[in-house]
């Protein structure tokens, strides 16, 4: 392995992100270390033990609590915790560090089970991560001295999510969490699908890598390109023909339930919540590539039972878990003006911890906490969304123009392309590397510049005259589309733009560039129902409600408003056949035929961006 992918991987790894490649980074005790190593394997309730790194102070004044990060990731390569950013701030302070291997990962005994479901609670033997977090806590009280009989739990993607479950049913020690781009509803959207639309590239690639061992492997792809290895893989059912032979019990899943059924929403985080048990700091980023809408979701979730002001929310203007190892002054090539990254480990989320588990400090935290781009400042809510913003439909208009105003045209008016799955769109600039491979791209592509594909037949764009003043949209966006096809299926995929001046003398090489600030995809058979899909009938014009998400961001004066709406975004969605199929994952090679979009633009059909603006 080059250095570059050792370093990526090592990254990744000591801030519980998916990990890139299959290096293993040797975390080795130095004699400047602050703090000692013991490695441990816990015993639970059913006798299966877990492998656990246990991080303490050289030197301590006085009892510590317990900051615990369980993870599928890697626990014996987390250096001492000082040397780790994620840890730093909270490290110098003084705190009793536990990293544990999650069941049948790494050093672990037992079978690892992707996002293993709540056990039955009436089954007094039934495990799961719950369970063995409590069981665990359990035995630290006990058997490491000099601690304070607190403990906190925090932790990015999947990370955050164990820490989620140890939240739902928690030890009594346990007195703060903090679950950082946890996943919450994988068809809805999160790492799987968004609306339905299946993540091919992601979902096969973070599949292969989590359960063709017990270990990290990368898959073996013979072209560089994946947006070329996807398209010559043709129809989905050849990924087990020719690859994973139903050996791997994620991919299966996806193929067996192409539909929002039982088993997705068993595992749909927010149909477990209830009412938060301690306080919970959800953390997201503006450009996660892989989970903003479930700490989003959580938050949102937890709010509506929070009796005792547990629940606060951050947004920040990361990708996945930058946050957690990075300045965060800058993601690709958009600037930020300051050290967010930095910023969020020493003002946020030290003193969160430093409250709760130690009483330090007035224990004043905002509702919400969000970095507001493009003014480039933090800004505190009292709700999120904030109450004051005002929702302002932004038309589509002839001539590729976008207004405020309603068209006044009732006929049928609308723009058109040809979607041809032969030939899609890519989701970035080609060649589109192995998602965690080397030198990935992966984890910027949402900042890209859009004029990639500006002006592509299959891309329509419009955008707003030249702003005469700032525009500040803080909170949920809609797309309303009224839209049809000459097919029986299609995706609709919208981006909200910033559109920068032609003369940029702050940054030359950012001159009129398209900086997409939101976006998704909605499968058009799941127009009515996640879980009942129907054929869309071929040229009636239907209405598509697409959830853009939350945004705070300033479209500054001098700059213009774009919406581009396309339907292919390869290979991170899989192609649409746009021939309905009751199962995608079943469609055969002449089921994917090319159809004619319709985006209608008329007073009867008024397609439009709802933006919460903030007079």
């Amino acid at each position: 392995m080059t250095t570059l992918i050792k370093q990526s991987f090592f990254v990744y790894l000591i801030t519980s992100i998916t990990l890139v490649g299959t290096a293993r980074a040797q975390a080795k005790a130095s004699p400047d270390d602050k703090y000692d190593k013991k490695d441990v394997m816990i015993p639970m309730r059913d006798g299966i033990h877990l492998h656990t790194v246990i991080y303490t102070p050289k030197e301590a004044n006085e009892p510590l609590p317990f900051l615990m990060e369980r993870t599928p990731y890697g626990a014996e390569n987390f250096p001492s915790p000082e040397k780790i950013p994620y840890y730093k701030d909270m490290a110098e302070d003084g705190y009793i560090f536990v990293c544990q291997d999650i069941r049948g990962r790494y050093g672990s005994e037992g079978a690892y089970v992707m996002q293993r479901l709540p056990r039955n609670k009436k089954d007094p033997k039934a495990i799961d991560e719950s369970t063995d977090t409590y069981d665990t806590f359990d035995w630290l009280l006990q058997h490491v001295p000099g601690n304070n009989g607190k403990a906190g739990m925090l932790g990015v993607s999947y990370d955050g999510w164990t820490t989620e479950m140890g939240a739902i049913d928690p030890h009594p020690c346990l007195k703060a969490v903090s679950e950082q781009a946890a996943h919450a509803d994988m068809f809805l959207g999160d790492d799987f699908h968004h609306n339905g639309a299946f993540r091919l590239s992601y979902s096969f690639e973070y599949a292969f890598m989590e359960e063709i061992s017990k270990t990290d492997s990368l898959f073996p792809f013979t072209l560089y390109d994946t947006y070329e290895w996807y398209l010559q893989l043709g129809p989905l059912s050849n990924v087990n023909k020719n690859y994973f032979h139903n050996k791997l019990p994620s991919w299966n899943n996806f193929a067996q339930h192409p539909n929002y059924d039982s088993y997705w929403k068993e595992r749909a985080v927010q149909l477990q919540l209830d009412s938060p048990r301690v306080p919970n700091l959800n953390v997201a980023g503006w450009w996660d590539q892989e989970d903003f809408y479930g700490p989003v979701t959580a938050y949102e979730t937890w709010e509506k039972n929070d009796r005792h002001h547990f629940n606060h929310m951050v947004i920040g203007p990361w990708n996945h878990g930058q946050w957690a190892f990075q300045k965060g002054d800058k993601l690709g090539n958009i600037s930020f003006d300051s050290a967010t990254g930095e910023y969020f480990r020493k003002n946020i989320q030290a003193p969160w911890f430093a409250f709760y588990l130690k009483g330090k400090g007035d224990g004043h935290f905002a509702e919400a906490i969000t970095f507001q781009t493009g003014s480039n400042t933090w800004k505190n809510y009292d709700s999120w969304p904030p109450r004051q913003a005002i929702p302002k439909n932004l038309y589509f208009q002839a001539g590729g123009k976008l207004t405020f105003d309603k068209p006044a045209a009732n006929n049928d008016q609308y723009d058109s392309y040809v979607s041809d799955p032969a030939h899609p769109v890519p989701y970035r600039n080609r060649p589109i590397e192995q998602t965690y491979g080397p030198d990935s791209r992966w984890y910027t592509w949402l900042t890209e510049d859009q004029r990639f594909v500006h002006n592509r037949a299959d891309v329509l764009s419009w955008e707003t005259d030249t702003l005469q003043q700032d525009i500040t949209v803080t909170g949920k966006l809609i797309a309303q589309l009224f839209a049809a096809t000459s097919g029986s299926d299609a995706d609709w995929i919208v981006k909200l733009i910033d559109v920068y001046p032609q003369q940029y003398p702050k940054e030359p090489k950012m001159a009129g560039y398209q900086f997409m600030v939101a976006n998704d995809v909605f499968r058009g058979r799941f127009r009515k129902s996640f879980e009942k899909p129907e054929p869309v009938t071929p040229g009636k014009i239907e209405s598509y409600a697409i959830d853009l998400h939350t945004l705070n961001h300033v479209f500054l004066k001098g700059h213009k408003i774009m919406v581009q709406v396309q339907s292919t975004w390869f290979p991170i969605i899989d192609r649409n056949p746009q021939t309905y199929v009751p199962n995608i994952f079943e469609a055969k090679e002449s089921d994917f035929r090319a159809a004619t979009h319709k985006v209608y633009r008329s007073a009867n059909a008024p397609s439009h961006i709802q933006l919460p603006v903030m007079e």
